[in-house]
């Protein structure tokens, strides 16, 4: 059963896999592998049989195909759209490998009708579930990479991931849509995490009514898997200003999961240190308090 199952989905893929351990590795969910073991450990077994190998989950495949999809989505949007700057190439690859976009493309390849899950999670449902459908997607694009190098990998996501959206989110773009913003972005990161919604505030405003400049800061609050960040940003609009904000603090968030967290810098009177922002906005004129 489970071989058939690894067959239909592989014509869906259009890849034979030489190591097939490693499509049914990425299929198989935490719930199912936890089950397995717990079962495992409660049987008594003759001493001549030999223990069988742990149920692997696909939670390593999941943590290395974003690593892969993040690349091979970037090196497609700076070679097909040389004229974007780099905050709409980050826009868009903001949309292209974000959770929903995942998962709509797992349920277009019938994802959820291999994923191998506990019995709790058959009951909740979680063959229907967006997070563990883009997950599943990841560790599925892992297992390509893995079974037969990058060029697959690129092929698969070039044609499920990019070709079916790219053209209308560069479309959104030049109307203006507010598509894949970092704002979005930022959230669907801070939801995967389990972490709080980001909280924005207009700290100040300054320049004429025709020219006015807006000054926000977004607090996001510490969380098991993120550290505490605040950030801000400027613009010509309160939506722009949240926007840069947004764009800042994902960022960091992506450069602190990653790297240790640097103490903030203080200066010899024991003052934090103003950052680059901080000091582009207090000169020459100090902006105006925003009031309540």
């Amino acid at each position: 059963m489970v071989q058939r199952t690894l067959e239909t989905l592989e014509h869906t893929l259009k890849h034979r896999f030489r190591d097939p351990a490693l499509l049914e590795q990425a299929l198989t969910h935490s719930s199912l592998a936890f089950e397995k073991s717990v079962q495992e450990t409660q049987e008594e077994k003759p001493a001549n049989v030999r223990d069988e190998k742990p149920t692997l989950d696909n939670e390593k495949l999941e943590f290395l195909g974003d690593a892969v999809l993040g690349l091979l989505v970037a090196q497609s949007l700076y070679e097909s759209f040389p004229d974007l700057e780099e905050g709409d190439l980050t826009r868009m690859r903001a949309a292209l490998v974000s959770r929903r976009h995942l998962a709509n493309v797992a349920e277009l390849l019938h994802l959820g009708d291999h994923l191998r899950l506990g019995r709790g999670e058959e009951r909740n449902g979680g063959r229907r579930k967006a997070v563990l459908l883009a997950n599943s997607f990841e560790a599925v694009l892992a297992a390509l990479y893995l079974d037969a190098g990058i060029d697959i990998a690129r092929s698969f996501v070039q044609r499920t991931v990019i070709e079916p959206t790219a053209q209308r989110l560069y479309k959104g773009l030049e109307r203006g849509d507010s598509m894949g913003d970092h704002k979005s972005a930022l959230q669907e990161m801070l939801q995967a995490k389990g972490a709080a919604p980001p909280e924005y505030e207009v700290k100040a405003e300054s320049g004429p009514d025709h020219r006015k400049r807006f000054l926000v800061e977004v607090v996001i609050p510490a969380a098991p898997q993120l550290p505490p960040v605040t950030a801000q940003g400027t613009g010509t609009t309160k939506k722009r200003a949240e926007q840069e904000a947004a764009r800042v603090a994902f960022q960091q968030l992506q450069e602190q999961t990653i790297a240790p967290i640097t103490p903030t810098l203080e200066t010899s009177a024991g003052r934090k240190a103003p950052t680059p922002l901080q000091e582009q906005t207090a000169a020459p004129n100090p902006p105006k308090s925003v009031t309540a």
